[in-house]
């Protein structure tokens, strides 16, 4: 027994011994799988294959691996412009590289800076002698501005192309809120602060509508300049002021439509379009049917690109999507987060500078504070702090700019803005309606108070609209300072008006046009540094390798199909998925009161990359539980 029993433990031991090799080998190629990048050996002879199947976005979303390996649908793919646009500059240069192919079948959009400097991009790979080859099943806006920048413009013939310009019709719940009882209640201070308005009125107040429609004048009149420039045979003005007689014209036949009006070049399938790419760039060595050619996709190109670390720093930080409190994003800015790494990028002695780069409509107050006083925590070291305004920089967006020495902005950014707002819904009105009423003892006025169930009294009321009177005061102390105007100056550019870029640098919003590079070099200049003493560091910028494969596993091959518009009627669900999109997201932000005070711009959503809702049963879950 006793030999049995020294048997048995030494068959327990090799047993034990052998799994824990065999797991210390399964977690080896495990982090093998997740590390590894593709080789400089992937990047083939041929074309540099951009197959854009989601958004262009400043910077991507964070992937909650649970909520994405859960969620019933796929995940939406969400490209970095500045990769985009770093890619295509690098192939003008690579010999490996013959024409740039952009698939923008599956494209969801982005907003305009972001198409325009991955149109100035792909004219530079043009000018490098790398033609552009687009084709599409359906060329929206966004698609048109980068397929004008293209040699070739291809469509399939069950295709179209559609340009409708900004601008478009907000929801409006006002009614709805007084029929149901809700009262709405509202602090603000601006005369153009109108993202209150959807809450309290059942259409556009005068003031709102003056302000977007010059808003979206000046956007659209650069859009057009950019198209015409880029593409001088589109017949924009006919597309545009008689879309319907122009359908007509060819029998309804949209394709054909889009061929006369010189949107797109040639009319074919993607087989026909990939095989006369393979005739200029050769045919594909794994894969020789049709449709098929010799390329290199994004993914693969963007990992081998080489990194320019020489030198010292220039600190880069991203806020970027609505600012809320705490550690939230990438994708979304949350002020604790990105607070804490600028702390951790002024902890570097050899520091350079700091650019902040900028694609925000605003949010929170209390978020955009903190990170305003991290950027002066930084500049109280004598560092040089610089803004680039990419899309959209107003309300919060502008707030966390104004310790800037220089503001940088483009002709297209929405930037101003400035002004702020408390929204508080409370239900006292809604209850008696069922005979449920409030009653009580208060030793002082606010005893009790906030109450959303019985509602605010005078007092409370009166508190929170000097607060919000307060803090716009603070709003436009801020601005003031930087911009060396007088309060007054500010107030007649403020009161929660959005403007856009161009009439924002005739007002003296900010400093100078440019993009992000003239933002650096100008931070370069300024730290004394010449070319190839510095080198950009993004802050917060690392994917761990495990969420990348998260994302590859819950991405549809060639993105989510139920998002993409294949035609006219598709087109018109797509859109009416993103406005119960947006009608969602106010809702609750009305139900959960704002989230606090706000510095939040309501005609800002045209400057962002669209982000399709993939399920648009929250808007009527939200809804009905507003009716029951």
């Amino acid at each position: 027994m006793v030999f049995a029993r020294k048997v048995w433990k030494l068959l327990v031991g090799i047993k034990d011994g052998l799994v824990l090799i065999f797991m210390l080998l399964f977690f080896a190629a495990l982090y093998a799988l997740l590390t590894m990048r593709p080789s400089a050996d992937a990047v083939r002879d041929g074309a540099l294959f951009l197959q854009l199947d989601g958004v262009v976005v400043e910077e991507p979303a964070e992937v909650d691996p649970f909520d994405a390996l859960l969620s019933p649908t796929p995940q939406i793919n969400e490209y970095r412009a500045r990769d985009l646009v770093a890619s295509i500059e690098a192939a003008a240069e690579d010999d490996r590289i013959k024409a740039v192919v952009l698939d923008l079948s599956r494209f969801l959009g982005g907003g305009f800076i972001h198409m325009q400097d991955i149109g100035e991009a792909l004219d530079i790979a043009r000018d490098a002698g790398k033609p552009v080859y687009v084709h599409s099943l359906f060329y929206t806006d966004d698609a048109m501005l980068l397929a004008a920048h293209a040699d070739e413009v291809w469509l399939d013939p069950l295709g179209a192309a559609m340009i409708a310009g900004p601008g478009g019709e907000q929801l409006y719940f006002g009614a709805l809120l007084d029929r149901l009882k809700i009262n709405a209640r509202v602090y603000k201070v601006g005369t153009f602060k109108d993202a209150v308005e959807p809450y309290t009125s059942s259409k556009a107040s005068a003031p709102s509508l003056a302000a977007r429609e010059a808003l979206y004048g000046d956007v659209w009149e650069l859009y057009r300049q950019d198209v015409v420039s880029a593409r001088p045979k589109i017949q924009l003005e006919r597309i545009t002021s008689a879309p319907a007689e122009w359908i007509e014209a060819s029998g309804g036949d949209t394709a054909k439509a889009a061929l006369d009006a010189g949107l797109v070049d040639k009319l074919g399938s993607w087989e026909e379009f990939g095989d006369y790419v393979a005739s200029k760039v050769g045919k594909d060595p794994a894969d020789d049917s049709a449709g098929h050619f010799a390329n290199t996709g994004f993914d693969t190109y963007d990992a081998n690109l080489e990194i320019d670390d020489a030198g010292r720093p220039i600190a880069v930080v991203t806020i970027a999507g609505e600012i809320v409190d705490g550690e939230a994003g990438p994708g979304t800015a949350g002020g604790d987060r990105i607070a804490e790494l600028i702390d951790q990028a002024s902890a570097d002695d050899d520091l350079a500078a700091l650019v902040v780069r900028v694609d925000s409509p605003g949010g929170s107050v209390t978020a955009s504070e903190a990170i305003r006083r991290a950027i002066t925590r930084v500049k109280a070291k004598d560092v040089p702090i610089v803004v680039s305004m990419g899309n959209v920089a107003a309300s919060g967006g502008y707030w966390v700019s104004t310790p800037a020495d220089r503001i940088f902005a483009e002709p297209g950014t929405i930037t101003g803005s400035i002004g702020i707002f408390g929204l508080i819904p409370t239900f006292e009105d809604f209850l008696a309606d069922w005979d449920v009423y409030s009653d009580g003892v208060r030793t002082t006025p606010l005893s009790g108070q906030p109450d959303p169930i019985a509602g605010f009294t005078p007092e409370v009321d009166r508190i929170i609209q000097s607060n919000i009177e307060a803090g716009y005061s603070r709003f436009i102390g801020l601005v003031a300072k930087n911009r060396g105007w007088k309060p007054e100056q500010v107030d007649m550019v403020g009161q929660g008006r959005v403007w856009s870029g161009v009439a924002a640098r005739q007002n003296g919003l900010f400093d100078a046009m440019g993009g992000l590079d003239e933002a650096l070099a100008y931070a370069a200049k300024q730290a004394e540094l010449d070319a190839g003493e510095w080198h950009p560091r993004y802050l917060g910028n690392k994917r761990e390798p495990f969420l990348s494969l998260i994302e590859q596993l819950t991405q549809s091959e060639r993105g989510v199909d139920e998002a993409i518009a294949r035609d006219l009627i598709s087109y018109a669900a797509q859109r009416r998925r993103l406005a119960l999109g947006t009608a969602s997201v106010r809702l609750e932000r009305l139900m959960t009161g704002g989230a606090g005070m706000q510095a939040l711009c309501l005609d800002c959503d045209s400057g962002m990359a669209a982000r399709p809702i993939a399920d648009e049963r929250g808007f009527w879950a939200k809804l009905a539980g507003m009716l029951k």
